[in-house]
């Protein structure tokens, strides 16, 4: 049994190797020397995507698509409640109200709301865009895997 297994029908673990004292093993080490193990050349292995599943990148594009409509929404939020604190959207009201003419009412086109449903619009097309186009681009590189070979990729072996 090593040092890190556990027999979890041992009544007494504690007598044995699993709590070292870090003190007496730390002097262990110092005063013992480790024989240089030769390391073996690092290992490489060379792989090629031949096939991407269609219906998988649609499906990892919707996830991504609504997880950056929900970073817009957000953002569009806390930018809004920061310009409103600041008194940004009253500046640019009597600024527009000054160079029309109008002495009328304020005009209502940076409320929230209207921000909002633009933003949820533009995420929703995203959204669409995003997972169609993904698809597309997963059936044109199936596609072109027959006389381009697909992407080769090297992994190595860091132990």
């Amino acid at each position: 049994m090593s040092d890190i297994d556990i027999d979890l029908n041992d009544d007494q673990p504690t007598k044995r190797n699993f709590f070292k004292n870090p003190l007496k093993s730390a002097e262990q080490s110092i005063t013992t020397p480790t024989p240089q193990v030769p390391t073996a050349p690092a290992r490489q292995v060379t792989l090629h995507l031949t096939h991407i599943d269609p219906w998988s990148a649609a499906k990892r594009a919707f996830v991504l698509g609504v997880l950056i409509a929900g970073v817009l929404i957000v953002a569009t939020i806390a930018l809004w409640t920061i310009l409103s604190a600041a008194g940004v959207f009253e500046a640019v009201t009597n600024l527009w109200s000054d160079a029309s003419g109008n002495t009328g009412a304020g005009i209502s086109f940076l409320s929230l709301g209207r921000l909002l449903g633009l933003v949820m619009v533009i995420s929703a097309i995203e959204i669409v865009l995003l997972s169609v186009l993904s698809t597309l681009f997963a059936v044109l590189y199936n596609l072109s895997v027959g006389f381009t070979g697909g992407v080769e990729y090297t992994f190595t072996d860091r132990s």
